[in-house]
């Protein structure tokens, strides 16, 4: 093997002469992949001024110096382009766009990270083992995706609480939901700590079930 297998760096050969030469573009090849960010993406030919190190990656149907160098990265180096061609994982930040790319094996996608069971997260604010979504702004809005949306405030028990509560400086002031029971409530308060219900609606018990006779036509008829 002459060459590493993840970055593609020269080895030095035994008893190799002048190896400051293979050195020396094994330290350039990391200097381009190591922390890369690239000046554009998508470009199909070279630019006509590019800077020593500039870095891009390139679009598809490249022309001239890149000519079938589509998605590789183009390094501009000791006066020439470098072709390095992107593995499983390589990650580039573009500059142009702010955005961070990794190479899928077919594409370079916008990187975006697993949001899903997170711990919590806050908005304009900092959450914490109870209020794992915080969110400090002066409106937040839930909007319909289709023709209508839903609120749902779900707990595991009828004894349970699922409420909205207005607080005043983190103070209860007011609350609405149901509260011990499933009926609906809205409770007001000056302190936060006594309650006085203001409305409730209960639930109504579940009536009997009933049976009746209806008389057939020929009943009515005789």
């Amino acid at each position: 093997m002459t060459n590493t297998p993840n970055l593609s760096l020269p080895y030095l050969a035994a008893a190799q002469a002048q190896k400051h030469v293979t050195v020396n573009e094994a330290l350039s090849l990391i200097d381009a992949l190591a922390q890369m960010a690239v000046v554009a993406v998508g470009a199909t030919s070279p630019p006509a001024t590019p800077a020593e190190g500039d870095r891009h990656i390139i679009g598809s149907s490249a022309t001239g110096a890149w000519s079938g160098w589509d998605n590789s990265i183009a390094l501009f180096s000791g006066g020439a382009w470098l072709r390095l061609i992107p593995q499983v994982g390589w990650m580039a930040w573009d500059v142009s766009a702010s955005e961070l790319l990794v190479w899928n094996g077919s594409a370079w996608v916008s990187f975006v990270p697993n949001l899903q069971n997170l711990a919590g997260v806050g908005i304009g604010t900092s959450s914490d083992a109870t209020n794992r979504l915080a969110v400090s702004a002066t409106a937040t809005l839930l909007n319909h995706a289709g023709n209508g949306h839903q609120l749902k405030i779900n707990k595991a028990a009828s004894a349970d609480t699922a409420s909205l509560l207005f607080q005043t400086n983190w103070s209860g002031r007011a609350e609405m939901g149901t509260a011990g029971s499933d009926d609906f409530a809205i409770k007001v308060s000056a302190d936060g700590s006594t309650f006085f219900e203001a409305m409730k609606a209960d639930v109504p018990a579940r009536p009997a079930f009933r049976t009746a006779w209806i008389p057939s036509a020929a009943a009515l008829a005789a």
